[in-house]
Parts: structure tokens; C-alpha cells; sequence
């Protein structure tokens, strides 16, 4: 008896909290008797224009967000991923017709995992934008896009969702893993060695790049958007008794599962910290160094805590952050010495590509009417379909 292979493309699309860009990924879905592999055709990144991610940051803003922006916004957004779908396939042999579908993270404007009184209701929510409608209509594909708010309404928190694929990829019977992400917030998966869906802890750790493109900012009057290569922090020297008091943040002692983004660790954040700094007469490249062990510190003191009970030999990091050699070189320093650090490039998975991947593979189940949320990590009630449809 032969089992069938099913071979699909699938486009995924990512823009995250650091709002830099489209990350668009052309992926290959081959499926097997159960088993799925992805492997990555193409890759992009579209930078957003200076004036959309400044209106985008705006709406992230509630003293600056208006109503009638975040409807434009939305279908703007929409037709910018639309355009970006284009063209990669442009740059490709393969045609609008081989792609079986789109699927769309979306810019998330607004996420409040944790459930407050509104108008008499307990009631937590998320928001993400750009518009499946438009993105359908201007590609003519089928495009998949809104899946946090699926496993939000079963009593989650939403996310993390890339822990799902993590599982699914990168389990191993004889060792632990850890997968770190760092986009504009950094977030692990915990994959204990031999483990099954149950086991697995995913979640947001705290600040990723976010703080440190501010600091990056200020410290350039504004001529880079971020620390290329690490080397503003690598020419400073970390403050450790500010440290110590950036880590006693209450966000670091929850329990996990938890979740967080811009609403706590973003751009006003970012102005406290820098404030601090300036009160403290701390000289530039060691407010970035410390800033940027802010972020290293935090993440591996989660990790740090799993390694022996889950038998962890290996930390795998992609996002933005795996570009930054200083922030790399913190975590390999701050983990114990037989504790790995790779980036998921040494798995075929290209780190700069890894969350759009796993969107192509979460809207791959979607169409195929499977639960793709996974309730260890997000705190949800049950499996759900996670994810919405324009045909």
C-alpha cells in the first residue's frame, strides 16, 4: 500500500512588534503520512516606508491612535502585503497559480492577553491588522490571517503560537531543546527530551529588540534604526547595579504561561530606561550594553531554570536578534558552559525567516481544518482551528 504525498506551497507573511518590515517566505509543504516537512524557497524582507511605520507606531499609541487611521491602516497594510507577495513571486520561477494559499500574521496595534472590566465584561483582547480581503482580491490566492483570536476566545492568551511548529520540527527523544525567538520580544519553547504536546513551555521571557533600537536610535540622533552588529554595546560596558534593578521588573517573576508586547516593554518603556540612564550620568555605549544584557539576562535566566529537569544540550535562536553579535555573545556567556547556542540555520531553518515559515505552516492547518494552537504554551482551554479565511 502507498501513502500519498501532498506537496503545497504557501506563502507566509510576518511583521512583528519591531514594525521593519514584511517578512515574506515561500515555503514548500511536503506531507507524508503524517509527518510534515518545510523547506524555504524564497525569502524577503519589504521595509515598511518611513512614514507608514510611523503612522503604524502612532496607532500602537492610544494618546495618538485615531479610529479613522486604524480602518486606513488596515487596508493599507492589506494591499502592501498583497504587493509584497508579488513580488517575490516575481523574483521566482514559480507563478500565482502554484501557490495554494497565503498566510498572514498581520501587524499587531493592540494585545491585552490578561482580561480587564470594559463596560461591565471581563474581556482581554488582541488586535492585529492588515486586511485578508484585500490581500486575496489583489493576489488572487486564499489567504488565511487573524489566528490569535481564536485561541484567546477558548481562554488563552493568544500566543505564544510559534511553539506549535517547534514542537511539531525540532522534538528530540535523546536530548532537550530550547528555541529562543527575538524579534521585538523574545520568547521561548521548551522541548523536554522525549516529550509529547503536554510537555512542552512556551512563552514570552521580556524585552527583545525593541528597547535596543530605541537606545540605538537616541544614541545615532536617528541614524540607525538599530545596533548593526552589535557594535554600540560592544564599546560599552554593562552597569551591573542598574541591571539589577532593571530585572526586578514584576514581569520576570510571573508564571508562565504568559505573554507580552509593546504595551509594557515598548516605546514608553524605553523613554523610562533612558531617563534612567541619563539620571544615572551613564555614558551612551553603556546604556546600550546594559540594555542589550537586559534582554540576553533575562531570557536565559528562564532557560537556566529548565536545563536540568528537561535534560536541555541545546539553545536554537533565530528573529532579528541572532543578527547581533554582542546579544549572542551575553546568552552564550550567561548559559552553563555544555549548554549549546546555534541558530536554527544549523537545521535548515533560516533564522530571519522562521516565524513567516511557521505562519505558512499554521495557516497550512488551518486550511486543512486541523487544531494548530498548542494549550501548554498559550494557556488556552482546548485545541482550536486558529485562523480565519478570504477564499
Amino acid at each position: 500500500m502507498t501513502t500519498e504525498q501532498i506537496v503545497q506551497y504557501v506563502i507566509g507573511l510576518m511583521s512583528g512588534t519591531s514594525v521593519d518590515g514584511i517578512d515574506t517566505a515561500i515555503v514548500k509543504i511536503t506531507e507524508e503520512q503524517n509527518d510534515i516537512a518545510l523547506d524555504l524557497v524564497h525569502f524577503d524582507t519589504i521595509p515598511y516606508e518611513q512614514e507608514v511605520k510611523e503612522e503604524i507606531l502612532k496607532l500602537c499609541d492610544p494618546n495618538t491612535a485615531r479610529v479613522e487611521n486604524l480602518s486606513n491602516m488596515n487596508m493599507l497594510l492589506g494591499s502592501l502585503y498583497a504587493d509584497a507577495v508579488n513580488q517575490v513571486l516575481q523574483d521566482t520561477e514559480l507563478d500565482h497559480k502554484d501557490i495554494s494559499l497565503i498566510s498572514s500574521h498581520g501587524q499587531t496595534i493592540f494585545h491585552q492577553p490578561t482580561a480587564i472590566t470594559f463596560s461591565g465584561h471581563s474581556v482581554a483582547s488582541t488586535l492585529q491588522i492588515g486586511d485578508i480581503a484585500v490581500i486575496a482580491e489583489k493576489t488572487g490566492i486564499t489567504t488565511v490571517g487573524d489566528f490569535r483570536t481564536r485561541d484567546m476566545a477558548a481562554g488563552g492568551q493568544g500566543a505564544p503560537l510559534v511553539p506549535y511548529a517547534d514542537y511539531l520540527l525540532f522534538q528530540k527523544k535523546d536530548f532537550g531543546r530550547v528555541l529562543v525567538n527575538i524579534g521585538g520580544i523574545s520568547n521561548i519553547t521548551v522541548l523536554p527530551k522525549d516529550g509529547d504536546e503536554s510537555n512542552v513551555l512556551a512563552y514570552d521571557t521580556g524585552p527583545g529588540n525593541m528597547i535596543i533600537d530605541y537606545f540605538a536610535e537616541k544614541i545615532t540622533g536617528g541614524n540607525l534604526s538599530y545596533d548593526h552588529d552589535g557594535l554600540l554595546a560592544a564599546n560599552g560596558k554593562v552597569q551591573m547595579e542598574w541591571l539589577d534593578n532593571l530585572v526586578q521588573h514584576p514581569y520576570f517573576t510571573q508564571t508562565p504561561p504568559k505573554s507580552t508586547g509593546r504595551e509594557m516593554f515598548g516605546r514608553d518603556y524605553a523613554k523610562a530606561l533612558w531617563e534612567q540612564a541619563e539620571q544615572r550620568s551613564i555614558p551612551y555605549e553603556d546604556r546600550i550594553a546594559t540594555i542589550t544584557a537586559l534582554t540576553a539576562s533575562t531570557l536565559t535566566a528562564e532557560i537556566i531554570r529548565y536545563i536540568t529537569e528537561t535534560s536541555i544540550k541545546e539553545v536554537l535562536i533565530s528573529g532579528g536578534g541572532s543578527n547581533n553579535p554582542t546579544l549572542m555573545k551575553y546568552i552564550t556567556n550567561y548559559l552553563p558552559s555544555n549548554v549549546m547556542v546555534k541558530g536554527t540555520h544549523d537545521y535548515g531553518i533560516n533564522p530571519d525567516a522562521k516565524e513567516a515559515m511557521i505562519f505558512a505552516l499554521l495557516g497550512y492547518q488551518c486550511l486543512k481544518k486541523r487544531t494548530n494552537n498548542l494549550p501548554a504554551a498559550t494557556g488556552s482551554k482546548r485545541n482550536v482551528v486558529m485562523g480565519k479565511i478570504a477564499w
